[in-house]
């Protein structure tokens, strides 16, 4: 699985869509189906630099994980209150990865749903990053986790998705956010998908942590 997740993010994205993370907890499985995701290449003096990137500034305590092997999970907290995952990609030291920014529920519906109460639709459960990593029960605590098959397997899919779409990344601000970097990708058709927004002002209060 590694091997195939050694790879520029902008390739290993396309191949993301139809992948199935599975989060096993106490609690029971679930299991995404991801209908859109996010490549994020890697910091300022690297091959290839990505302004849009957490780690173009360089290493930092947050952004760890991203500087580290392939096949584990980049977990962070934004605007003070979600958390959002990213599958690290290509070789160590790259500091690259992508952003899980929706799915469809295909296994442990029941446990989905009551953690996404306030979901009024099945298929608003992991529409959007923040509700994925809630509808799959994932945390800080769960920061550098290996998508091995343990507490958590990602199973490629059994072909490429045909008629991938992609566009401008989400809610990404500067340069990175532009045309230039059309490295959101998605599922057309997808009810799942979430819907495309600009970047938007931020107050100083709003930043992330």
């Amino acid at each position: 699985m590694v091997r195939w997740l050694l790879r520029d993010p902008v390739s290993v994205a396309p191949d993301l869509l139809g992948a199935v993370l599975t989060h096993t907890t106490p609690e029971g499985a679930v299991g995404v189906r991801l209908t859109e995701v996010e490549a994020y290449r890697g910091h300022r003096d690297s091959e290839h630099p990505d302004p849009g990137s957490h780690s173009y500034n360089g290493r930092t305590p947050r952004n760890e994980v991203m500087w580290g092997p392939p096949g584990r999970l980049y977990v962070y907290f934004t605007y003070g209150m979600h958390f959002c995952a990213n599958v690290v990609c290509g070789p160590a030291g790259s500091s690259s990865g992508c952003l899980l920014r929706a799915g469809e529920i295909v296994e442990g519906i029941g446990l989905a749903r009551s953690r996404r109460a306030t979901a009024r639709k099945d298929v608003d459960l992991a529409r959007g990053p923040a509700r994925l990593t809630q509808a799959l029960g994932i945390g800080r605590g769960d920061d550098g986790a290996a998508l091995d098959g343990g507490r958590f397997r990602l199973e490629p899919p059994a072909h490429r998705a045909a008629g991938v779409m992609s566009g401008p990344r989400v809610g990404v601000a500067g340069a990175g956010g532009s045309a230039d970097y059309p490295w959101r990708f998605w599922l057309p058709g997808e009810p799942t998908v979430s819907a495309y927004r600009p970047a938007a002002p931020r107050s100083r209060r709003s930043r992330e942590p």
